[in-house]
């Protein structure tokens, strides 16, 4: 009989009909702004936890390995995922890990049943393929998952080429792995760098990136909750425009209107997006001034004042 002090976990928001949860489960999920750690849980501590699996391969195999290591024996995986989002690799990827899978398909998921074998095989590998690491190419950590991991991505690099010498107290919203803010605190007149992002791995690795004192680490999610009105001098963000695998313009529009409610009177928004993306309403509707810097390889620079 399973120990009833054992804890349930949920990795992101399965659709509840496919992978019920107790009302008790602790949210595990890195994209869930004070979420639990998985990474950090006490191996054997789980006797259930269900879970959305990431898209990614390294990322998704990562979190395989993680919730296995830390359900108790015989302790139940249930992973699921939509088909042609990495579904179709739940259940060889479990079965490599040493797991017996039931496997079985709704509404367009496929869904994975373990429990939690003995021996389990070639989780360290994934756990070092998927964890947090020093990428060459970039000069950065990073891990995957997080977004423009392994790369630098065009629209911030551009957007980096663009910035002029800022001051005062300032924010990156969607910090990433802090690539942005490393240009932004370039100049000697920013007092303090607020770096903010949904993402913990994000957070996590513009932590080791930007060691200047002057920056502040700031893990939530910035289209829900409150934000501090009229302090900031200026802001820079490359906001997200996709809700998993689909384009969702709201998201950037919902950046834009907390950027113009933590910036004062006057204060500057930079701000780099794909050209085709119709941000300049939401600007004029919450900016004074609205200004069109560069353009260039699909992507725009504005510049938008309080």
């Amino acid at each position: 009989m399973m120990n009833s002090q054992l804890l349930s976990g949920l990795y992101g928001a399965p659709p509840r009909h496919l992978a019920h949860t107790p009302p008790d489960a602790r949210q595990l999920s890195p994209l869930h702004p004070g979420a639990a750690d998985l990474g950090a849980a006490s191996p054997g501590s789980y006797a259930h936890i269900a879970m959305l699996a990431p898209p990614g391969t390294l990322d998704r195999r990562y979190a395989l390995a993680q919730a296995l290591t830390a359900l108790a024996l015989d302790g139940e995986l249930i992973a699921l995922a939509p088909k042609d989002k990495g579904g179709m690799r739940i259940a060889k990827e479990l079965k490599a890990f040493g797991c017996a899978v039931l496997e079985s398909s709704k509404n367009h998921f496929r869904f994975c049943a373990v429990k939690r074998p003995k021996a389990l095989l070639a989780t360290q590998e994934a756990l070092i393929a998927g964890g947090p690491q020093s990428v060459e190419a970039i000069g950065l950590w990073s891990q995957p998952g997080v977004f423009s991991w392994d790369r630098m991505d065009p629209g911030s690099t551009l957007l980096a080429a663009r910035l002029p010498p800022l001051h005062g107290h300032g924010a990156d919203l969607g910090c990433g792995i802090g690539a942005l803010s490393l240009v932004a605190l370039q100049s000697p007149d920013v007092m303090q760098l607020d770096l903010i992002d949904i993402d913990r791995r994000a957070i996590h690795a513009a932590q080791r990136n930007v060691t200047d004192p002057r920056a502040h680490f700031h893990w939530r999610d910035l289209t829900s909750g409150d934000a501090r009105s009229n302090l900031l001098d200026f802001v820079v963000m490359n906001p997200p425009f996709h809700s998993g695998a689909q384009e969702d313009k709201s998201l950037g529009q919902a950046f834009i209107r907390r950027a113009a409610r933590m910036l004062r009177p006057g204060g500057v928004c930079w701000l780099v997006a794909n050209r085709h993306l119709p941000y300049e309403t939401a600007l004029a509707e919450t900016f004074t001034s609205v200004r069109l810097d560069h353009e260039a390889d699909g992507y725009k620079v504005l510049e938008a004042r309080k």
